[in-house]
C-alpha cells in the first residue's frame, strides 16, 4: 500500500544542486520500488535564494519547513556571499532554519567503513571498527545569546561580543537525547565542557549530572573538557560512543571527528526538534561536507553523505528502518567493490564521477531489494 510522506528539498548553494539530485533519484526508488511515495517539494536557501529574493531564507520557505515531515538541505555558502553582512549571508538562512524550527540537538555520527580504513590519515587500528555519535546542542550557547556584536570604543579600537549562555532545560533536553540514543548503542555517555574556566560549562556539567542521577543511571557518564576531547578523539577515539557538547564545542569537535573516517564528504547529520503530542518532531537532514565551490558543477562531489542524510531521515522521521538498511548496505557494498570519488580516492581504486557513484548505489540497492 502506498503511503506518502512530506519532504522540503533545500539543494542550496555549490554541490549542493549536484548531490540533491542524486538523492532525488534515490527518493524516487523508494517509490517505484518499495511503493513508499514522497510528497516532494523544493525551495531555495543560502546565496541562492539571496540572488533570487535578496534574503538568505524567505518567510515562505521557511514556512514550508515548518510543515513538512523533514528537510533535506544538501549545502549554503561561497566566496561570492562572503563581503555581505552576518543577516544576509547564506549561513545565516541555515541558523533560521535551526532556531524557528527549534532543532536543538545535532546528531553526527562519525563512522569508519571498512573499507575506508587507509583513507584515514590516522593509522588503521585506530580507526578500524570505529562508530561514535557527536550529539551537539544547536540552538544556544554562544551562537545565540545576547549580547553580541561588533562596536566602536572610544579610544578608536573595535570591539566583538559573543555571550555563552545555557539554561538548565537546554542542557537537559539535549542531555535527554544522547542518554536515549546511548541506550539503543553502548549505554555509554561522555560529556564535554570547559566547566574548570566558564561558568556556562560548570553548569552543563552540574545539570548532565543531576538529570543522570534522576533518569539514567542505568547509562554509564563520563566527563571531559573539551580540549582533552580533542586530543583523545584522535589520539583513542574509539573509548567513545556518544559524545553530548554544547553549540560552540560540538561544532569543533565534530568537525574533527568527521575526519577520522578519511572524508567529509562521507558524513551525514541530523538536526532534531522535542517529540510533539503525536509522537513526530521537527527535523532537517544534511551533509556535513559543506558547499565545495572549488568543483561545483563538475560532477565530482561525492553524493554519499548525502544519501546517508536521507537514510537519517529515514530512521528518525518515518521509522522506515529496514529501508533506511537498505541504501546505508547499498553504500558499504559499492565502497567495498573499489569505486571512490575523488575525496576518498585510493591507490589501486576506480575513481568515478558523482553520477556514477549514484548510479552504482542505486543498482545495488535493487540486488538487495530482491535478495
Amino acid at each position: 500500500m502506498s503511503t506518502k510522506r512530506s519532504l522540503l528539498l533545500l539543494p542550496g548553494d555549490g554541490i549542493g544542486p549536484e548531490v540533491m539530485r542524486q538523492v532525488r533519484r534515490v527518493i524516487d526508488w523508494y517509490a517505484r520500488k518499495r511503493g513508499i511515495e514522497f510528497q516532494v517539494e523544493e525551495g531555495l536557501v543560502g546565496g541562492c535564494s539571496y540572488d533570487a529574493h535578496g534574503t538568505p531564507l524567505t518567510d515562505e520557505t521557511m514556512a514550508r519547513a515548518l510543515a513538512v515531515d523533514a528537510v533535506l538541505l544538501a549545502a549554503v555558502g561561497g566566496p561570492k556571499w562572503d563581503n555581505l553582512g552576518f543577516d544576509k549571508r547564506p549561513e545565516a538562512g541555515l541558523l533560521r532554519l535551526r532556531k524557528e524550527m527549534e532543532l536543538f540537538a545535532n546528531l553526527r555520527p562519525a563512522k569508519v567503513f571498512d573499507a575506508l580504513v587507509d583513507a584515514s590519515t590516522l593509522k588503521p587500528d585506530v580507526v578500524r571498527g570505529l562508530d561514535i555519535m557527536i550529539v551537539r546542542e544547536l540552538t544556544g550557547g554562544i551562537y545565540f545569546g545576547e549580547p553580541r556584536g561588533i562596536s566602536d570604543l572610544p579610544n578608536g579600537e573595535r570591539r566583538g561580543i559573543n555571550t555563552q549562555v545555557y539554561d538548565t532545560h537546554e542542557i537537559h533536553r539535549v542531555a535527554r537525547v544522547a542518554f536515549e540514543l546511548a541506550r539503543k548503542r553502548s549505554n555509554k555517555v561522555c560529556s564535554s565542557e570547559k566547566g574548570n574556566v566558564m561558568e556556562s560549562g560548570l553548569l552543563w556539567r552540574q545539570e548532565v549530572i543531576a538529570l543522570h542521577k534522576a533518569e539514567y543511571q542505568d547509562v554509564e557518564l563520563s566527563h571531559m573538557l573539551a580540549d582533552a576531547a580533542a586530543m583523545q578523539l584522535v589520539r583513542n577515539p574509539k573509548q567513545f560512543d556518544v559524545i553530548v557538547t554544547d553549540n560552540l564545542f560540538g561544532d569543533i569537535l565534530s568537525d574533527e571527528a568527521s575526519m577520522l573516517t578519511g572524508s567529509i564528504g562521507m558524513l551525514p547529520s541530523a538536526s532534531l526538534g522535542a517529540t510533539d503530542a503525536d509522537g513526530k518532531r521537527k527535523a532537517l537532514y544534511e551533509p556535513v561536507h559543506g558547499s565545495a565551490p572549488d568543483i561545483a558543477g563538475r560532477d565530482l562531489a561525492n553524493p554519499i553523505a548525502m544519501f546517508l542524510s536521507f537514510a537519517m531521515a529515514l530512521r528518525w522521521s518515518f521509522d522506515l528502518q529496514a529501508e533506511a538498511d537498505i541504501l546505508e548496505q547499498a553504500v558499504e557494498n559499492v565502497l567495498s567493490t573499489g569505486l571512490r570519488t575523488g575525496d576518498i580516492m585510493q591507490p589501486g581504486m576506480a575513481r568515478v564521477s558523482t553520477s556514477v557513484m549514484a548510479d552504482s548505489i542505486l543498482r545495488e540497492m535493487d540486488k538487495l531489494a530482491t535478495a
